[in-house]
Formats: structure tokens, C-alpha cells, sequence
């Protein structure tokens, strides 16, 4: 299956556009952001767990982030509400489950292998922001293959002051300004961007922060293939 897989591309998927599909287990549904592969895939997804609904212990050989945007998600190491960000490493393995229903933001086999840390974070805390003239800013992860984090942005400012090849958005509220071809399109709160090839660079610079400012989670640097994934993903 491939689903936005595409990486030179300029990607948007509004929550108009959001399909949302059942998962192998029943109570949990998905809309699917970018895919390579069938069930065990490289993927980017919406994940909505119905209240009482769990999911069977499982592996990620290529590792699992997780973003809680709504609702309190669980597993054997606790429970994390909104706002809670999760890193399994490659290797790891949990069974998930949420007794009042959650919505996170999961991506799938996109680590370096040779992380080894979980990580769980609270981007409630005032503790992990940082303060600048115009933003604040949640650094999350960082590596020398990527970078991970959460930024509020005051209105009217650009969301990239300095120039940027390649990036993933998630706007989590407020919204998000940006110029695409001759018109400007409005994206609220649920909208994701991948931005990658030739076009990126001029998408990236166009985004600027709507009327009553922005909230966004921002990844930039991640595996696209994976090697477990070396039969399934798309050839040149």
C-alpha cells in the first residue's frame, strides 16, 4: 500500500479530507497520512481509540512516536494525557489501550536503529519551553538525523524565519497561513503538511501564522525507508 508516498511532494490533508478506516482491532480507527507497506508499514497516521478499546502487545521494529492530542492514551508504563509525547525505540514493544477513548498522532518505523531511550514527555509543562520575541517553543528530540518539537507562534509571524529544505506539520490550534501557487489557503487545527522536493523550500517560507496565532508540531528529519520495509517502498 501506498498512501502520499512521495517524499519530493507537497502534501496537505485537511480534516475535510480525513478518511477514516478500521484498524485490525475493534474500536480503533485510523486515517492514514502517508504509507508504505501493508499493516506493518512505514507510516504516518490518526489513530482514534474508542473508549474501553485496547490493542494486542506488538513490537515496532523501527521504532514509534506518539503525539496524544486528545484524551488520555495507555500502556504498561501509565497513562499519558493530552499533550504527552511518546518515543519508542526500535526493538520496543507495549499493548495500548485507553478507558475514556484518545486521539494520537502515531508514526511508524521512522527511527535511526540505533536509538535506544524511550522518551516520555509532558509538553504541558512550563518547565520545557522556551521564550523568544515572537514564539515559544517545546524542544522535543533531537538527533543528528532529526528534530522533534511544538511551537506557539504569535500571529502574523512566519512559521520559518530562516530558510528550511523539508518538513512535517501538524497544527494543533489556531491557524496556520499558507501560500500555495497564486492563492493563500487558511488550515486549522487537524491539518498536516509534509513538505519535501523542489517546492518545499518556497512552501515552507510562505507559512505564516494566522490572525490569532498558531500552535504547530514540526518534525523535520526522519528514515523514509526503512530497511525492514525494503520490499514495500516505491522504486525509482
Amino acid at each position: 500500500m501506498l498512501i502520499n508516498a512521495d517524499f519530493n511532494s507537497i502534501v496537505v490533508v485537511t480534516p475535510d479530507d480525513y478518511i477514516w478506516v478500521d484498524s485490525p482491532q475493534a474500536g480503533v480507527r485510523r486515517v492514514m497520512l502517508d504509507r508504505i507497506g501493508a499493516e506493518k508499514a512505514r507510516a504516518t497516521s490518526l489513530v482514534r481509540y474508542a473508549p474501553g478499546s485496547t490493542f494486542p502487545s506488538h513490537a515496532h521494529p523501527g521504532g514509534e512516536e506518539i503525539l496524544v492530542l486528545e484524551g488520555v492514551f495507555s500502556d504498561e508504563l501509565g497513562d499519558c494525557p493530552a499533550g504527552t509525547y511518546v518515543r519508542n525505540p526500535p526493538g520496543s514493544r507495549h499493548a495500548p489501550a485507553s478507558r475514556e477513548g484518545c486521539l494520537i498522532l502515531v508514526k511508524l518505523r521512522q527511527m535511526s536503529a540505533n536509538e535506544t531511550a524511550t522518551l516520555r514527555l509532558d509538553t504541558n509543562a512550563v518547565q520545557v519551553w522556551e521564550h523568544f520575541t515572537d514564539r515559544r517553543l517545546c524542544r522535543i528530540f533531537e538527533s543528528p538525523e532529526e528534530r522533534v518539537r511544538i511551537e506557539q507562534v504569535e500571529a502574523s509571524r512566519p512559521l520559518f524565519p530562516q530558510a528550511q529544505a523539508l518538513a512535517e506539520i501538524l497544527v494543533l490550534g489556531g491557524e496556520l497561513k499558507l501560500a500555495l501557487g497564486s492563492r493563500t489557503r487558511i488550515l486549522a487545527a487537524g491539518t498536516w503538511v509534509r513538505a519535501g522536493g523542489p517546492d518545499a523550500h518556497r512552501c515552507l517560507a510562505s507559512m505564516v501564522a494566522g490572525s490569532h496565532g498558531v500552535t504547530v508540531y514540526i518534525k523535520q528529519g526522519a528514515v523514509v525507508e526503512h530497511p525492514h520495509l525494503a520490499s514495500a517502498a516505491p522504486r525509482s
